[in-house]
């Protein structure tokens, strides 16, 4: 059995310029699959194939269509190129597809590259001459200016050896694209093959992918388990990174798996509608990119419609030039950061640009754009703790799993923990997991924490505090209430507040009853005064004090405030006693307890001579207080 190389071989060029032909005469592989492609004589679809190299191992090959009408068939084979093949025909030279097929590859980030010649047999020497010069200027200014440029005929075998060597030698020792530890595979064909069930192809991302693993289908979330995996017809118990891969899934039936579908470790469970990315507008383009273009948008195998938000001041990108740009998609998609992308006009006739995914989970709230501009700036250029810093300030979330920021990054997930013991980072608890914060963000949240407290305090002076629901609303930040508790008791630690139970104060704050404000107290504590054991409910101390309709939120409150003070203590929802004759009826139990094991509500009913209603409040209450404890209808001295 032949080894796998880790490298694909993707060819390019104008419709019926030999790249089949060519694809043939390296490895005896026909890649025209359709019928109507046999008939026709073209390629309209994806073909693949795989070229030996002098070792024995095997790089995958993919060969794509050349006529415009399947462009989008193109794009589809064109991401996880390594090693591009262009071929231009000796007669026609540089045509339109020719240029649209470099751009592309140009834009997919492809370094390595071979331009072939072919029908070279058909030329004389300055014919090939001036061909090989619409190359050099094809490449100008790109990745694979200088490649080299080789004559050959694939019907007559002139210049194959030469290519074939050639290919050798670029993939000699090659470095597959570092893993990061999850795999994916952008779904370019689905099918359904009798006894066998439900196959799909792609070339892998990644890491590698296993007999028996479980993935996840995005967009969509479904699950699938992974029967079979071949490799060029081989099967292999497991396969990956820059390979060409057909798996045999288990569970698929009921989930529709078609071109531009991903299967993806089930650590990928999220897709996303809207991504920051580093955008280049070709000197091809139809246009400057103005902001809030249509645009389409091919990643991976897929393909849709996007607005593209320009997120810098001059509001366009410019023919030649680059900037950056949030893509608001119209289906989801599943991106990480690094992944290239390619955008075309809204009708699909001519190459916008294309660009690198920075943030795969963009901000619709991106105000200011000036600093959200910046953040996304210092993304591009940033790696290590910088790039982690750089994405966290971008995140509506405030603080995130190292696992998912490793996942967003597209990196190994060690690598990120690593870089997260980086004081620029704060780690958190996030209730079942910890998280991280950056140090900018960390600082912002206990200064809008403190402003939130200081407005709620100005606008409601009698309040004793914000109830922490209503500060989490008020924070420009997802938290997850769970986490919120944790974050607050930090806060409390380094900054001016304090919690009580679910309310948070700054340790300044004191309620102060002047005024109206303090009339209305000194009133209250006199009717619960000399009510005694008999204190009125809420209803009646609002008659009692002639509070007007509608009015009774301000008894509420200066209730509150009384509390806070200690002056008058809440027995149950709408009712409060002076404290005085709380401390009192406390002794009188207690007094009686010190003699007796047990009181009943009737027994204590006697002891306050008050009526039944009164004493079952107060001993619910002295049982949640800690002093007694209930058994059957009697309470007893809680014991410490």
């Amino acid at each position: 059995m032949a080894a796998i190389a880790h490298a694909i071989i993707g060819t390019a060029g104008h419709i019926d310029h030999g790249k089949t032909a060519l694809i043939k005469a390296l490895t005896g592989q026909d890649t025209d699959r359709l019928k109507e492609e046999k008939e026709r004589g073209i390629s309209i679809d994806l073909g693949f194939a795989y070229f030996t190299l002098p070792d024995g191992t095997r790089a995958g090959i993919v060969d794509v269509p050349g006529h415009e009408r399947f462009i989008r068939n193109m794009l589809a084979g064109a991401h996880g190129i390594d090693l591009m093949l262009l071929a231009v025909a000796a007669d026609d030279g540089v045509m339109p597809q020719t240029e649209e097929h470099f751009e592309v590859l140009h834009l997919l980030g492809v370094k390595r590259g071979i331009f072939a010649i072919t029908k070279a047999d058909l030329a004389g020497s300055n014919r090939i001459a001036e061909v090989s010069e619409e190359i050099r200027l094809l490449a100008e200014g790109t990745a694979l200016a200088g490649a080299p440029i080789l004559p050959v005929s694939s019907t007559r075998g002139i210049g194959i050896e030469e290519l074939r060597a050639e290919i050798n030698r670029q993939l000699e020792g090659f470095q597959a694209r570092r893993p990061t530890g999850l795999f994916r595979l952008p779904v370019d064909r689905a099918f359904v093959m009798k006894g066998h069930g439900t196959v799909v192809t792609g070339t892998a991302l990644g890491a590698q992918v296993r007999v028996g693993q479980k993935l996840r289908v995005q967009p969509g979330g479904g699950e699938v388990r992974v029967r079979a995996i071949q490799v060029h017809g081989q099967p292999v118990e497991q396969a990956g990174l820059c390979q060409r891969v057909a798996l045999n899934l288990a569970g698929a039936e009921k989930i529709e798996l078609q071109r531009g579908s991903w299967l993806a470790d089930e650590a990928l469970d999220f897709d996303t509608l809207r991504l920051d990315a580093r955008l280049e507008i070709r000197p091809t383009a139809p246009a400057p990119l103005a902001n809030n273009t249509r645009v389409r948008l091919f990643i991976g195998t897929a393909e849709v419609m996007a607005r593209a938000i320009v997120l810098q001041a001059q509001r366009q990108i410019a023919h030649g030039s680059s900037g950056l740009a949030q893509l608001v998609l119209q289906d989801p998609v599943l991106a990480l950061a690094g992944d290239r992308f390619v955008i075309r006009d809204e009708t699909n006739q001519r190459t916008w640009g294309g660009g690198m995914v920075l943030n795969p989970l963009g901000r619709r709230n991106r105000k200011p754009v000036e600093t959200y501009a910046a953040r996304l700036a210092t993304l591009s250029g940033a790696a290590g703790a910088g790039a982690i810093e750089a994405l966290l300030n971008l995140q509506d979330a405030f603080a995130m799993p190292s696992a998912a920021i490793a996942v967003l990054l597209n990196q190994p997930h060690q690598e990120v923990a690593r870089q997260l013991a980086d004081r620029r980072f704060i780690k958190l608890s996030l209730g079942d997991v910890e998280g991280y914060t950056t140090a900018d963000k960390w600082d912002q949240l206990k200064r809008l924490v403190s402003a939130a407290l200081a407005a709620h305090h100005k606008a409601n002076p009698l309040a004793p505090g914000l109830e922490m629901e209503a500060l989490r609303a008020r924070l420009p930040y997802d938290i997850a209430a769970r986490a919120f508790k944790a974050i607050i008791d930090r806060i409390a630690r380094e900054a001016e507040i304090v919690r009580e139970d679910n309310s948070v104060r700054l340790r300044s704050h004191q309620v102060r009853l002047t005024g109206d404000d303090g009339t209305m107290a000194e009133r209250i504590c006199a009717e619960l005064a000399k009510a005694g054991f008999h204190p009125p409910d809420l209803n009646q101390l609002a008659r009692a004090l002639n509070v007007a309709p509608g009015q009774e939120f301000k008894l509420k409150t200066v209730l509150a405030a009384l509390e806070i003070k200690g002056r008058v203590v809440k027995i149950a929802s709408d009712l409060y006693f002076e404290r005085s004759h709380l401390e009192a009826a406390r002794s009188r139990l207690l007094d009686y307890l010190a003699s007796h094991q047990e009181i009943n509500a009737a027994t204590y009913r006697d002891l306050l001579a008050a009526s039944r209603k009164f004493s079952i409040s107060l001993l619910d209450y002295f049982d949640h207080a800690g002093v007694t404890t209930r058994v059957g209808d009697a309470r007893r001295l809680r014991r410490t």
